[in-house]
């Protein structure tokens, strides 16, 4: 180091420190190990070396304070100052850590971390410090305690980690992927893929993530993604090390040369903000490695692993008068590193030693360092001595050998006797659910405790129930359990219980004895079933979907009005959005914004619904007003009023919930710039109001829709960011105002519950003795009054808790561009008149619609229900009544409700998510009319995605125009199908199996063959599915389809879409056809289609009688037809067909269904037959099947 120029008493600072390196070599080691120095005659053990006295450090300048020895003869690998305390941690190549505390480097503590692998990256956490060694990742306490060791494949070899966060951790080596580890979980949450060879450094800023590759570049990735948003090729041969500070990178490596690798005397040095590099910076030593130490300027530390160190500026010139020299005791250094606080710097060298370096005679390790807790001392020998003479001295105080003679302190045995504890009680629930055979009980295994083990119950407070991991078939009609109490029965989450059946003996009608229609749970992401009821029960929105038909293969909004029109069909049987969500998981912004769940979290119910339903509403809102835009807007669907709200390439979605505003920026210069924008929905924004300020919800509305907000923006006149104040004004209010309550943390429920508790103390005092104990009381009474008209009704005092939500809001649009919004109650109409009058003067009142909860159930994950205001046309078409109810819709669960329970929120298990308000009189305003737009021409030919498919491989003939079915017509249908998902099921205790989950299927294919005329029996569609989804199992034997057969790339099929295919079913369906097959209700489940039950002729249930089993086609075919067919595998075209030859038939031998008793005879006769041969068909001597029919050959010449 130089010298010169400085205080002459510095000259003798570095030989002073160095001459006291005199370690003691252990009597065990090779004497080899330090042969070059000189052993402490006094035998003075090396545990730190203190500067004398006499050494002046210069502040800003360092200088060698302290150095120490960590492991006698075994290199140092890695160091570490420690984040958190004064501590300096130290791994070396034999996987030991050792810590010292400090700048005099006292040794804290030293362990064993691995007993093979070189430790190679320490990080210091909050309560513990992570060792990454070749294939483990090891997290102990300060002290050497194992917190987690997480074992990696022994094919790793892991060289870097990266603390992005404090639970989430990278971990990156030699192999393909990165690999992010959950340290609250101690589970890989993720797999990236990265190139080959790998990823040995990796730095973090708050643009990207920095990774270094042994190949020499420096890839730069996008924090959220780990996508690659740029890369540096800094090296020709490898990289060293890098750092990054500010807009610099500078990086050290090696470059290729004849001879091999040389070290680059040249540091590359980059701008992240123009993403290119600037002048490489060439220094005096072989940089090994680099660190930024900005502590005046961003300046360099570059090490030699010879012992040399440069300090220069990135951007300047590098002075050979800045180099020092570290004396390690080993011929290199094998680590170096930096303190938070920049005053220290820690040197390893290769044989165990470590140098600490600072700028200061006192450094501290970190600006904030919390104190460090030491072990504490003996207090063996401060014991009280004992006091033999005391009587009641117990002897148990004396330490004593383990001896198996007597004690002097033993009872003998006539004076006791033995008391073993008594064995706790049986759970309840075990009890609850045994089921006995003989002697023994049988009951599912609750795991209200751990395995093997049973907790003794001390105090009869402690018997509280614990958590459940199994969830029962339905909470609805079982008996109260306690532990929930809190959330109601029809509220919790229901599920299916699924037989050998089935669904078919699940009653769906004891959860709903209306005529609506529910939805089933069991499909992925089906968390939005509540929210496609809102949607279908909003009528405007129902039309209008349902009008839509567009070409697109994944359109929601052709889904959607697919899915209605099953629900408009449905007679109170649930139905399934198996399709729409199939599309629904293919689009890309559904994935982007997080809206698909693993099965294992929706299960577990590790996603927020709450926020997910949220982000769900905006998304289908943005999707349907872009899919209605792409197609031009009917005529028929223009606002009956005329309503002069209709921009650009705006839609009827657009009509009914886009809001129009002016979004206006005033700098602080003056100038303010005026932009129109829209939004399809509002998010509520919360007062900051610490002291309890009573609030109206049209206030807090209006605070959201009319946002005021400071904030920094752009000025064109200032050129530059400014501080702003940005408002926003209405220009043009939604027919449908939809909120997003955003209640997201306890902080905004605290506010919900605070302004409920003071709407009841305020209505309470309204109200004053007028209000009824209970509900029933006050509902008798009425009953007495006669008609209700012109009178109001004295709420209860239940109906008047939690509720903070009116049912109606007035909203008004002030000439200076202003908005009024007030609560509206009945009363109001009755004082300021009908709504209607003052819409004229931009007057509206919006009536709720429907409320979205997030249902908190700490024991299922929580749920998503929704309370929805269904109006007078629903009721006429469903029961021929003119009335409007509220009613939850807690998926296939439909119950009416008392119009209060849906704004009463219990803050503690039902917590809103979203709010639906209309403008009265909504339906007046649009033309409700539906015309289906499935027309006939989706029956005639198309052409197959298919690539290599022939006109040889045909199977079908389409249909001509004077061949169109009509109404009461004929058509043999079958179907086959994939498997998507293996189902899910558990072996009980009693040997029976239990279905948890069923298996996901997927049509495959669909066949229709012609009932009746000239060509009765030729199929007209005969279509192969195309799926984009993994299929687990092609179910070969049974359906028929192979490997390749579905893809277009190779097969040789007539290839179509699902969407396609649906059409010409749904046509048929809706002109009226009646579809004969065999097991149609399964095929129309898979298929997702909702078909009236006259027009389904079905062969499984025509030929079976009461209680009986259900007889396969196979041996139908074989009975009545002497048709042996199935022989191998199965085949639509001849299942369809001999479905149909059975139906002829069933109406030969039922003489049209006119002499029921001699069919009977029949039947039984099939059931004697099919009991004698175990209903198996005998082997075939002669294969015999539709196939070889004349009526086909006629196919085949076409």
């Amino acid at each position: 180091m130089n010298f010169e120029g400085l205080d002459p008493g510095l000259a003798e600072y570095a030989p002073a420190m160095h001459s006291a390196l005199d370690p003691v070599l252990d009597a065990h080691l090779n004497p080899s190990l330090l042969q070059n120095v000189e052993l402490d005659p006094e035998g003075v053990a090396l545990e730190a070396l203190p500067v004398q006295e006499s050494v002046h450090i210069m502040e800003g300048v360092y200088s060698e304070l302290h150095s120490v020895v960590a492991e006698v003869g075994v290199p140092v690998s890695v160091s570490h100052f420690d984040l958190h305390e004064e501590m300096l941690w130290v791994g070396s190549h034999g996987g030991h850590a050792t810590s010292f505390f400090g700048p005099a480097l006292e040794r804290y503590s030293s362990f064993q971390v691995n007993g093979s692998d070189d430790i190679r990256q320490i990080q210091s956490l909050e309560n513990g410090i992570l060792f990454l060694t070749k294939n483990n990742l090891k997290y102990m306490a300060r002290g050497g305690l194992i917190i987690f060791d997480y074992l990696l494949d022994e094919n790793e070899d892991m060289h870097s980690l990266l603390l992005t966060d404090s639970s989430t951790l990278l971990v990156g080596g030699l192999q393909n992927h990165i690999l992010e580890i959950d340290l609250n979980t101690v589970q890989e949450t993720q797999k990236y893929a990265v190139e080959t060879p790998g990823v040995t450094i990796m730095r973090q800023t708050n643009r990207f993530f920095f990774c270094g590759h042994t190949s020499g570049k420096v890839s730069l990735r996008d924090l959220r993604t780990f996508k690659v948003e740029h890369e540096f090729d800094a090296f020709s041969g490898s990289l060293s090390d890098f750092d990054v500070h500010g807009n610099l990178l500078a990086a050290c490596g090696f470059s290729s040369r004849l001879t091999g690798l040389a070290c680059d005397r040249f540091l590359k040095v980059y701008d992240l903000r123009m993403m290119r590099a600037i002048t490489p910076l060439q220094v005096h030593v072989d940089p090994a490695f680099l660190r930024f130490i900005p502590t005046y300027t961003s300046r360099l530390a570059i090490i030699s692993q010879s012992g040399q160190c440069q300090f220069c500026e990135p951007t300047g010139l590098a002075n050979p008068a800045d180099i020092f020299h570290v004396n390690p005791v080993g011929p290199l250094l094998m680590t170096f590193d930096v303190s938070a606080s920049k005053q220290a710097l820690a040197f390893g060298d290769s044989e165990g030693c470590v140098h600490l370096w600072t700028d200061s005679p006192e450094p501290s390790f970190n600006p904030y360092s919390r104190e460090t807790e030491f072990a504490l001392p003996c207090l063996v020998d401060s014991l009280p001595p004992l006091d033999w003479s005391q009587d009641l001295l117990p002897l148990s105080l004396i330490p004593v050998p383990l001896t198996t003679d007597t004690l002097l302190s033993d009872w003998p045995a006539a004076n006791s006797a033995p008391a073993p504890r008594r064995a706790p009680p049986v759970d309840a629930e075990i009890l609850r659910t045994m089921k006995k055979v003989g002697f023994i009980g049988y009951a599912p295994n609750p795991r209200t405790k751990l395995r093997n083990q049973i907790p003794y119950r001390l105090k009869e407070s402690d018997s509280e129930f614990d958590s459940f991991s199994q969830v029962t078939e339905s909470p609805v009609g079982r008996e109260e359990e306690p532990h929930l109490h809190m959330v109601s029965k029809k509220y919790r989450k229901v599920t299916i219980k699924y037989s050998k059946l089935g669904l078919e003996d699940f009653d769906f009608k004891h959860y709903n004895k209306t005529l609506f229609a529910g939805l089933e749970p069991h499909i992925p992401n089906a968390y939005c079933n509540c929210m496609i009821q809102v949607l279908y029960f909003l009528e405007p929105v129902r039309c209008l979907i349902q009008n839509h038909l567009c070409q697109k293969e994944f359109c929601l909004a052709c889904e959607l009005g697919f899915l209605f029109h099953m629900l408009d069909l449905s007679r109170g049987d649930p139905c399934q959005g198996s399709n729409f969500l199939r599309a629904f998981r293919t689009i890309p912004e559904a994935s982007a914004l997080g809206l698909i769940l693993a099965d294992s979290d929706e299960a577990s119910g590790k996603g927020n619904l709450a926020r997910l339903i949220q982000r769900w509403n905006r998304f289908i809102l943005t999707q349907l007003h872009q899919d209605m835009q792409e197609l031009e807007v009917p005529q028929a669907y223009r606002g009956a009023g005329g309503s002069s709200f209709c921009s650009s390439g705006d839609s009827v979605i657009g009509q009914l919930f886009s809001c129009e505003m002016e979004n206006c920026s005033l700098c602080r210069c003056g100038s303010e710039t005026v932009r129109a924008s829209s939004t399809l929905l509002f998010t509520l924004s919360y007062p900051d109001d610490k002291i309890g300020k009573n609030y109206d919800f049209a206030q807090v509305l209006k605070r959201s829709i009319c946002l005021d907000q400071n904030t920094q923006a752009w000025c064109d006149n200032c050129e530059k960011y400014q501080p702003t104040i940005q408002t926003r004004n209405i220009r043009h209010l939604p027919d449908i105002l939809v909120i997003n309550c955003e209640v997201n943390s306890s902080k905004e429920a605290d506010f919900w519950r605070m302004q409920a508790e003071v709407a009841f103390k305020m209505a309470v005092k309204k109200h004053g003795g007028e209000i009824s104990k209970n509900k029933e009381f006050a509902l008798a009474d009425w009953k007495e009054l006669g008609s209700p008209e012109g009178v109001l009704v004295c709420p209860s005092i239940e109906e008047l808790k939690n509720v903070w939500l009116p049912f109606s809001i007035r909203m008004k649009m002030t000439k200076n561009k202003g908005l009024d919004v007030c609560n509206w109650t009945d009363g109001d109409e009755m004082q300021w008149g009908p709504a209607r009058a003052e819409e004229e003067h931009g007057v509206y009142v919006y009536d709720l619609m429907a409320t979205v909860v997030h249902i908190l159930d700490s024991r299922t994950g929580g749920s998503l229900v929704a309370h929805i205001k269904v109006g007078e046309t629903y009721h006429q078409r469903k029961e021929g009544v003119t009335h409007q109810q509220w009613y939850l819709f807690n998926d296939f669960l439909i119950e009416p409700i008392d119009k209060h329970e849906a704004v009463q929120f219990d803050m503690n298990w039902k917590v809103p998510a979203i709010l639906y308000y209309v403008k009265r009189n909504l339906n007046s305003r649009y033309n409700l009319n539906i015309k289906n737009p499935i027309e006939a021409s989706v029956l005639l030919a198309e052409a197959s995605l298919a690539r290599k498919q022939r006109k040889t491989h045909t199977t079908f003939i389409p249909l001509m125009l004077n061949e169109m079915p009509q109404i009461g017509d004929l058509v043999g249908l079958d179907a086959e199908f994939v498997t998507l998902n293996e189902e899910e099921a558990e072996l009980r205790s009693d040997g029976t199996k239990s279905t948890i989950k069923p298996s996901q299927m997927s049509v495959a294919r669909i066949t229709c063959v012609r009932g009746q005329g000239p060509n009765e029996g030729i199929p007209f569609i005969d279509d192969y599915i195309s799926t984009q989804e993994q299929v687990v199992d092609y179910l070969t034997q049974y359906s028929g389809i192979k490997p390749g057969d579905l893809d277009a790339k190779i097969s040789s099929k007539h290839l179509t879409t699902l969407k396609s295919t649906y059409l010409k079913l749904r046509f048929l369906i809706d002109i009226g056809v009646k579809f004969v097959g065999h097991g149609l209700q399964k095929d129309f489940r898979v298929i997702n289609l909702m078909v009236p039950k006259d027009q389904v002729l079905d062969t499984v249930y025509l030929f079976h009688m009461p209680r009986k089993r259900m007889i396969s086609l196979r041996f139908l075919a074989w009975y009545f037809l002497d048709l042996k067919i199935q022989a191998e595998t199965h085949d639509s075209i001849e299942d369809a067909r001999t479905a149909l030859q059975l139906y002829r038939k069933y109406l030969e031998l039922s003489k049209n269904g006119t002499e029921p008793e001699s069919f009977h005879k029949v039947l039984k006769g099939l059931y004697e037959k099919g009991r004698k041969m175990d209903w198996k068909v005998p082997e075939p001597e002669g294969q015999t099947s539709p196939k070889n029919a004349p009526v086909f050959s006629s196919v085949l010449a076409l």
